[in-house]
């Protein structure tokens, strides 16, 4: 996975800018939107959000002027921005499980490429969905920028250069308890002024979402489909590791297979900050092949494990949204994905944050009542886990425990439900497999 384009294809891109629909101008579609006026090749020409002036609000908040503005179609409806003729890729930033879906699907069949920023959407139903988009001849990928792109970016490297990968991921900052973080006490866990918070428009149950551990599962079981690395049974451990010591911490002592994905923390289970931390950043674990490779590890300073087998490249931290150009050319004139779900080995599933109730309604990811673990899609399909990404606004029909995997069987299902049918369509799909 290489992304430095050639002298042919700048000549294509000054000649003819790729075209961009965005949908959703919130924080990752601004900070794209922030890069747009010094990239040369790249041309914005739809806007779809909730509120077009929103949108136009937050072009001028990262620097766009009037001119610029008013080149730019805004709309509210985002289907009619995938119709329209003047879009080669569509940048899906919503954040919305169900919305993603529906958006690739017509994206898809519109034959447009599909930058799918919105990972939660993925790891509901990412495997079907980039089926759907080779069979339509374009590209589906996830968002250059994020985590899950740069993990996958660093695990092909590893292997391209030979070497075996024993475990990737990102760094996060976790303590056991923040498994019940709430919106109440989402800015205490976080560490951020609750008026500070206010003042940036930062949305309680969204970073929640970082906080309780649902988004760190999400993230690397879109890496684990799009790589076929995959998590322990037990889910994330969430070692607390330094940046130089990771072939220190995940190694064969300590997890649970070669070939895993793993978050670490950036604190310790006292909550003290860990100097040299890979809070913000990515890395891969790989192993040399041979003694001759351990060997060149030693020449080139290379730090290992005290075997000298193991070593750990790493990226200390990741810019979001204003890496998303990245993806866009990939897919507009390589035709290529900056990673893509393959495969079904890693699901997200809803646990109960709390004793609940029945006839309790699920408030979704990063909500009061439950976080997403990771676990295999094996173990998931088994016990007939309800995915993080569908529970919402589903009301319990029983009882279910502190702690315990909410399943299919302890709600009120919507089978006309579209992106219920399209999740169980993707489960007859690759669930065979497993």
């Amino acid at each position: 996975m290489t992304f430095i384009f050639n002298t042919a294809e700048k000549r294509q891109i000054a000649s003819r800018p790729v075209r961009v629909g965005l949908i959703g101008a919130g924080k990752f579609g601004s900070m794209f939107l922030s890069q747009v006026p010094t990239t040369e090749g790249i041309k914005v020409s739809v806007i779809a959000d909730l509120s077009a002036e929103r949108a136009k609000d937050s072009c001028r908040n990262v620097g766009w002027n009037e001119e610029q503005i008013a080149e730019v179609r805004f709309t509210t409806n985002a289907i009619d921005l995938i119709d329209t003729d003047d879009v080669d890729v569509v940048v899906e930033a919503t954040g919305h499980p169900s919305a993603g879906i529906y958006h690739a699907r017509a994206s898809i069949a519109k034959r447009k490429h599909i930058v799918m920023v919105n990972v939660e959407a993925d790891v509901l139903a990412g495997p079907l969905l980039a089926k759907e988009a080779r069979a339509a001849g374009v590209v589906y990928s996830l968002a250059y920028g994020d985590q899950p792109a740069l993990v996958c970016e660093m695990v092909e490297w590893a292997r391209n250069c030979g070497f075996e990968v024993v475990a990737a991921g990102k760094g996060t900052r976790y303590l056991p308890s923040f498994h019940a973080s709430t919106p109440d006490d989402v800015w205490k866990n976080r560490g951020v002024n609750p008026e500070d918070a206010k003042k940036g428009g930062m949305n309680a149950q969204m970073f929640n979402s970082f906080i309780d551990g649902t988004k760190a599962a999400i993230e690397m079981a879109a890496v684990a489909n799009a790589t076929g690395l995959t998590p322990a049974p037990a889910g994330l451990a969430f070692p607390p590791a330094a940046a130089d010591a990771l072939v220190d911490v995940l190694n064969e002592k300590t997890l649970h297979h070669r070939g895993q994905v793993e978050v670490v923390s950036s604190v310790e289970r006292d909550g003290s900050v860990i100097p040299g931390n890979l809070r913000w950043g990515v890395y891969v674990v790989f192993s040399a092949p041979n003694e001759y490779a351990m060997r060149c590890f030693r020449e080139y300073g290379v730090k290992t494990d005290e075997t000298g087998t193991l070593a750990a490249l790493y990226r200390p931290f990741h810019l979001i949204g204003l890496e998303l150009n990245v993806s866009i050319f990939s897919a507009a004139l390589r035709n290529e994905a900056t990673g893509s779900s393959k495969v079904f080995v890693a699901d997200v599933v809803a646990t109960a944050k709390r004793d609940l109730a029945a006839g309790e309604r699920l408030d979704g990811e990063g909500g009061y009542l439950v976080w997403g673990k990771l676990m295999p899609a094996s173990d998931s399909l088994k016990i007939g886990a309800l995915p993080i990404g569908l529970a919402s606004r589903w009301k319990l029909t029983r009882p279910v425990p502190l702690g315990q995997v909410v399943t299919w069987a302890d709600v009120e299902i919507d089978e006309d439900d579209e992106a219920y049918q399209y999740r169980r369509a993707m489960e007859r799909e690759f669930g065979s497999a497993l």
